[in-house]
């Protein structure tokens, strides 16, 4: 069952992901994931944290930003491809949309597998 935190969160990505037919929106590992070509772009986690796919290359830097972690989905340690950011890191509009557009430059590269 989602919780406040998340579902505020995903009216926020839905809004600035717009209408647009690419995005998909599914309910996903407890969380709403918003899929780009049938690949997660970013997700809304328990908590308003935001899941955010990357390229590898590119994840090292971002994880010395205030609130990101490598993301952990039950016991287990996603590879270095996805990231939570926490939801004081994504308190305005302007953070939560930096995200987004991180997720959607990387989304298109062959480096940002699962």
């Amino acid at each position: 069952m989602a919780d406040a935190a998340m579902v505020e969160l995903a009216d926020r990505i839905r809004a600035m992901l717009g209408d647009g037919s690419e995005i998909e929106e599914r309910a996903m590992f407890g969380s709403r994931a918003f899929l780009s070509g049938g690949r997660i772009l970013v997700g809304s986690r328990r908590g308003g944290r935001l899941l955010v796919r990357v390229v590898a290359e590119r994840a090292a830097a971002l994880l010395i930003e205030p609130g990101v972690s490598r993301a952990v989905m039950g016991a287990r340690t996603m590879s270095e491809n996805w990231l939570d950011v926490a939801a004081e890191a994504l308190a305005d509009d302007a953070a939560l949309m930096g995200w987004i557009d991180v997720a959607r430059e990387d989304a298109g590269s062959e480096d940002a597998e699962e």
